[in-house]
């Protein structure tokens, strides 16, 4: 996850416009979604905001931190990797 938070600071604005940030976003809100569930399961999780295109790298790293605090076995973490993963593929970074 740092390493894809890390490509995304270091990218270009043309990249982040293409679709990067985008991706980022997405996985921020999925991310951020799996873990307000899993510390208040059958409460409505809320939508991480659209902070902008370049805070996108801070928006994964938050919504990631925040998971891994509340993940409590090496199959979740195993998931929250390959989602991870893939989102940098998307992305591009």
């Amino acid at each position: 996850m740092d390493h894809f938070a890390d490509r995304l600071r270091a990218a270009p604005q043309s990249r982040l416009q293409r679709g990067a940030a985008a991706e980022a976003l997405a996985l921020a809100r999925e991310l951020a979604r799996r873990a307000q569930l899993a510390e208040e399961p059958g409460a409505q999780p809320r939508e991480m905001p659209d902070a902008g295109m370049f805070a996108a790298a801070d928006q994964i790293t938050v919504a990631a931190h925040d998971l891994a605090l509340v993940l409590g076995s090496d199959a979740e973490v195993a998931e929250a990797v390959r989602l991870v993963t893939e989102a940098q593929k998307r992305a591009g970074v």
